[in-house]
């Protein structure tokens, strides 16, 4: 009898075990996986789309509602978008050497590539053509635009391949990430694609924008920025006006906050492309959007300056939380799914099932499991994970350079060294 009762107190202790383990775990169909991770790729083409005609044309000033575009289905197809191609290059690194690809290896894929870049991105690359090796090619000893947007804009793949996993995100932007950006500049990638990972499971926009936030040092300015447009809305829920301004006094005018790296303090008609400038815009539009397609898109676009960049990834993080089958047949109708990305292998399918592929190695190095429901339909079961941000950097008193340049053998693996200028 004795015996009996100590096997029932083991079940029922066993039993508690088991069911704490799977409250403790989220799931995910490979079904609504895949909706959800094409929905985040036609979002931020469709953002990118309907904003580039804008492109930087408004500046320390929001945009009128008649500069604003008309939506045209065409404009869809940007697969050869700065917006969209260089996380491409990111992916074929991991598909051609595996999830753990090296530093060293990252950057000898990105300096390879033939694609237009600007800022912090030909920066980078010229700077691993040169033989430094990444992070040292994004450090401020060698990248004079360390805080800019490059990493912020392609960062949605992080989150993508990564669905509940913010910790694979942080880890491939240290390893991608600083290929061309440090501190700030860094952060806003892994701000983004932490957003993008909590949008399989998360709808509300605020809660996005907290899971982002637990994803970067919370002593950065980065950090303190998303703080703060937080509070602002709250001041502020129906003008997003007045919060664009209290953004434009601190993050464009202040010379504490815009620090004279790439872009100095301004005012209208001053130029930005500072990581935390342009990331209010995007929270701002997912705030102020509330799940509303063309007002994420448009808030996020009449905020000006890189008004192609941050409604892609506003409307990305909102179309994956909607799943490509929700998505109105105005923003899908014209894709073209046969036409190649530029400087790829990859078109729509392809590009969609390489990202499958490598989410599949990220939902397990981060102890999840694939396994099958009852239908024999294969499902993601990924543990809630807390957030490991790395320490805080500041680009404007950077920290020191590793100094390693790659040896002539690797160096003989980039086969483009040509130092370019824009």
């Amino acid at each position: 009898m004795r015996r009996l009762m100590w096997l029932l107190v083991i079940c029922a202790v066993l039993s508690v075990q088991v069911a704490r383990a799977e409250a403790e775990c989220r799931k995910i169909s490979l079904t609504e996986f895949r909706d959800k991770l094409k929905g985040g790729w036609i979002g931020q083409m469709a953002g990118v789309g309907w904003g580039a005609p804008t492109e930087f044309k408004v500046k320390g000033r929001i945009m009128r509602e008649d500069e604003m575009p008309p939506w045209n289905p065409k404009m869809i197809n940007q697969h050869g978008n700065d917006d969209i191609y260089v996380e491409l290059t990111f992916i074929r690194s991991m598909e051609m050497h595996g999830l753990d690809v090296s530093y060293k290896q990252a950057g000898i894929d990105f300096a390879n590539t033939k694609y237009p870049l600007w800022h912090a991105n030909l920066a980078g690359r010229n700077n691993v053509r040169r033989g430094i090796v990444p992070p040292d090619s994004g450090h401020p000893v060698f990248n004079k635009c360390s805080d800019d947007i490059d990493y912020q804009i392609e960062a949605d793949y992080s989150g993508l391949v990564s669905p509940g996993c913010p910790n694979g995100v942080i880890v491939l932007g240290d390893k991608f990430g600083r290929i061309m950006n440090y501190g700030d500049g860094l952060y806003g990638g892994q701000f983004v694609g932490g957003m993008y990972a909590e949008a399989y499971f998360e709808k509300d926009m605020l809660k996005l924008v907290e899971s982002g936030l637990k994803c970067i040092p919370s002593e950065s300015q980065y950090a303190e920025m998303v703080r703060d447009v937080i509070s602002w809305w709250r001041q502020n829920p129906d003008s997003w006006e007045k919060t664009w301004g209290l953004v434009e006094e601190k993050y464009h005018k202040d010379k504490n906050y815009s620090h004279t790296l790439c872009c100095a303090p301004g005012g209208e008609g001053a130029f930005s492309i500072d990581a935390k400038l342009n990331g209010a815009y995007i929270i701002m539009g997912l705030l102020y959007g509330n799940g509303d397609i063309d007002k994420t898109i448009r808030i996020s676009c009449r905020c000006g300056q890189d008004s192609d960049c941050n409604p892609a990834n506003a409307g990305g993080v909102l179309f994956t939380t909607m799943g490509f089958a929700n998505v109105p047949d105005r923003f899908k109708s014209a894709l073209d799914e046969k036409k190649l990305f530029a400087s790829s292998t990859y078109d729509w399918p392809a590009m969609i099932n390489v990202h499958e592929q490598i989410a599949r190695q990220v939902v397990v190095k981060y102890g999840g499991r694939i396994e099958k429901d009852s239908k024999g339909e294969e499902v993601f079961v990924i543990p809630v994970q807390q957030p490991k941000p790395g320490p805080v950097e500041k680009a404007w008193v950077p920290g020191p350079s590793s100094c390693v340049k790659y040896k002539a053998e690797e160096m003989a693996k980039i086969t483009n060294k040509t130092i370019e200028k824009r």
